[in-house]
């Protein structure tokens, strides 16, 4: 195994999934402020799982996100 590339792919893979999240939650908590949905000052539950395939390797990882 090439440490360097592993590790390298890792960090690439996390970097996409934070970037892409972050994103699409702020897109629609945008979505949802104009829709009514949310009024802006709700903390909202929020949860990840990371799967990797072949390893039976899952992570859950839970925290809030706060508007206010």
């Amino acid at each position: 195994m090439n440490d360097e590339a592993f590790q390298q792919s890792v960090r690439k893979l996390l970097k996409t999934v934070g970037v892409t999240t972050q994103q699409e939650i702020e897109k629609a908590v945008r979505h949802a402020l104009a829709e009514g949905h949310l009024k802006g000052h709700e903390t909202l539950p929020a949860r990840v799982t990371v799967e990797v395939d072949g390893l039976s390797l899952a992570l859950d990882f839970e925290g809030d996100i706060t508007l206010e």
